[in-house]
C-alpha cells in the first residue's frame, strides 16, 4: 500500500508559479515511476510530467520549457516547479505512483487526493 499527499496548489495571476509536492510513504520501494497529472471537469486526467526509477523524466508538450518534475528519494518527495503559468493550466492536479514490479498486467496506480491550481488572466 502507497500512499500519497499533495500539497502546494493555490490561486496565482498569469505569468506567477507554484511549487507542488507529493511525499509518498508505505511500501514505495517497488515503484517504478512518480508522475503528475491534471484534470478540469468533464475531461479526462492527462499525464503532465513523469519521472522514473532511473531518473529519467517525461513531459506532455504544453508544459515543456515551462515545468520541471524532480524527486528526492531520501526525503520520498516529488515535485513539480511550475513557472509561466496561464489560465489554461487551471486544474486538479495529483499525484501518482506507478507500480509495475509483476508486468503491466498486474501494474496498480496510487493516487493522491489531489490539490487545486487556479490562474487568473
Amino acid at each position: 500500500q502507497v500512499r500519497l499527499v499533495e500539497s502546494g496548489g493555490g490561486s496565482v495571476h498569469s505569468g506567477g508559479s507554484l511549487r507542488l509536492s507529493c511525499v509518498a510513504s508505505g511500501s514505495t520501494a517497488d515503484i517504478d515511476a512518480f508522475g503528475w497529472y491534471h484534470q478540469v471537469p468533464e475531461s479526462e486526467r492527462e499525464l503532465v510530467a513523469s519521472i522514473s526509477k532511473d531518473g529519467s523524466t517525461n513531459y506532455a508538450d504544453f508544459v515543456k520549457g515551462r515545468f520541471t518534475i524532480a524527486r528526492d528519494i531520501a526525503k520520498r518527495t516529488v515535485s513539480l516547479q511550475m513557472n509561466s503559468l496561464g489560465p489554461d493550466d487551471t486544474a486538479v492536479y495529483f499525484c501518482n505512483a506507478h507500480d509495475a514490479t509483476y508486468g503491466t498486467s498486474w501494474a496498480v496506480d496510487y493516487w493522491g487526493q489531489g490539490t487545486q491550481v487556479t490562474v487568473s488572466s
